[in-house]
């Protein structure tokens, strides 16, 4: 799955783009704001990472600068199963925190989930990750309510307290009384 947004290019990972996700992680301010990645992060678990088969139900996405020489890899965007529901993920390096790509990519793989067939979308943050919540803030989602904890392998198995939110994505003109689809 390829995807273009205004200033992004989602693409698929490819085994050649473990050194751009390794640059990218092996960085302890990425690494311990996401649920699974460990810390230290080496080179070795980057290369796990890309290797890792593909699923077209819950794509991985290289997030990539296409204006930039050599369309650099600068974050991974992808989708997952959480019990049983559609959830999003999403990381940037560093370098490129505060541009807004964080919230253009998580726009983008909004778009691609419901080419996908996805109706709703669950995000989380953990609650020491306040940007991370106004990306999903700014890409539409809105919060649950609910807080709950997750473990996180960067923080040697501790317990997280993090923040959920839920984007419904269908339109709701297409939605008859009993929320089924109607025909456009």
């Amino acid at each position: 799955m390829f995807h273009r947004s205004e200033r992004l290019f989602l693409r698929p990972v490819f085994a050649e783009d473990w050194q751009a996700v390794y640059r990218g992680i092996c960085d302890e301010g990425v690494a311990v704001m996401l649920a699974g990645a460990p810390w230290p992060y080496r080179k070795a678990h980057a290369r796990e990472f890309v290797t890792m088969l593909p699923d077209a139900a819950n794509p991985r996405l290289a997030i990539t600068l296409p204006g930039e020489p050599g369309a650099p890899l600068i974050g991974v965007a992808s989708l997952h199963s959480e019990n049983g529901e559609a959830a999003i993920g999403f990381w940037l390096a560093r370098e490129h925190w505060g541009c807004g790509y964080a919230t253009e990519a998580v726009r983008a793989l909004c778009e691609i989930s419901r080419a996908l067939g996805h109706t709703r979308l669950h995000a989380g943050h953990f609650l020491d990750n306040p940007r991370a919540g106004r990306v999903l803030r700014k890409a539409g989602f809105v919060e649950t309510g609910e807080v709950c904890p997750v473990e996180s392998r960067a923080r040697g198995g501790e317990v997280v307290l993090t923040r959920r939110f839920v984007l419904d994505l269908i339109e709701p003109e297409l939605v008859g009384e009993r929320g089924q689809m109607r025909a456009a």
